[in-house]
């Protein structure tokens, strides 16, 4: 009878799988049949096949599951994590919608979010980058600003005793850190195309690494979008945390928050309650939902 084990998912390419085992040995993991529904930061079950191979059986118990999706297709992104870390630079220019798209799919699954601003020594785009970020640092968001050259440790902290994931743009300097905080990581690094506006992809599948304070760092591929297509409009609603003291006391209670009389959301945002670009950003969101 072959041996049946547990593991955790350190990397995911594709349809295979670097499995860390109890003791930190590492084992090559394939899923059953054509399917891999299986994300980096999953336990799993598995059966050893060989010395350095398995085949893994099934899921255990999972507490969160970040993934984005769109009207075709579904992408893990991660299992398990406490943390999100959205890492947006001062240069080259973030995506607002992109970021609030991670938020709100983070607070569906549990999971808490920091947001970090780096390569602030490149002053010059500084201060609009922070006047972007100050909305979401006044819902409560935490803003963390470090220079992934100079001083990542700033995140040591922030870190310690979570499983934290880290998702942004391509560009946004998450190599670097990587390579800051887990010296010998040697993520890639690439310079930034001026032309396009935008960083070259340079992690092409999710990794974990292991740090210190009972911590563990999951890099991921960097994103251009982050599609929600599998939440429903209230899912979406209760993503967006400075609509939920309102939502109970709209009129109508399929209110979309357009032109409805008695919208509770709108009057918020009329009343400085709600920020107008967020606002903006959920009829974005929300209006494209079932």
């Amino acid at each position: 009878m072959n041996e049946t084990l547990e593991g955790v998912i350190v990397a995911a390419f594709g349809r295979h799988y670097e499995i860390e085992l109890a003791g930190g040995s590492r084992i090559t993991g394939f899923p059953r049949g054509k399917k891999s529904p299986y994300a980096c930061g999953d336990s799993v079950a598995l059966e050893r096949s060989s010395a350095d191979q398995a085949q893994i059986l099934r899921h255990l118990p999972r507490r969160s599951l970040l993934y984005r999706s769109d009207a075709y297709r579904q992408k893990l992104i991660v299992a398990n994590a406490t943390q999100l870390v959205l890492v947006v630079a001062t240069e080259p220019s973030f995506s607002d919608e992109l970021l609030t798209r991670a938020l709100v799919a983070a607070e569906t699954e549990g999971i808490r979010s920091l947001i970090v601003l780096n390569k602030v020594d490149l002053v010059e785009h500084l201060p609009s980058a922070r006047e972007r970020l100050a909305v979401l640092s006044k819902l409560g968001y935490p803003v963390v600003e470090v220079s992934a050259l100079h001083d990542a440790a700033l995140l040591t902290g922030h870190l310690a005793g979570e499983l934290s994931v880290l998702v942004g743009q391509s560009g946004m300097g998450k190599s670097t850190l990587i390579n800051a905080l887990i010296p010998g990581a040697a993520a890639a690094t690439r310079e930034i195309s001026d032309a396009l506006d935008s960083g070259k992809h340079t992690t092409t599948h999710a990794r974990l690494y292991r740090l210190g304070h009972n911590a563990a760092l999951i890099d991921s591929p960097g994103l251009q979008e982050f599609g929600l297509a599998h939440l429903t409009r209230g899912a979406i609603e209760q993503g967006f945390i400075e609509f939920r003291p309102h939502l109970a006391n709209c009129r109508f209670r399929d209110c979309h928050h357009r032109s409805e009389p008695g919208c509770a959301i709108k009057a918020a945002m009329e009343n400085g309650k709600i920020d107008a670009r967020r606002y903006e950003l959920f009829l974005r969101l929300g209006g494209a939902a079932h």
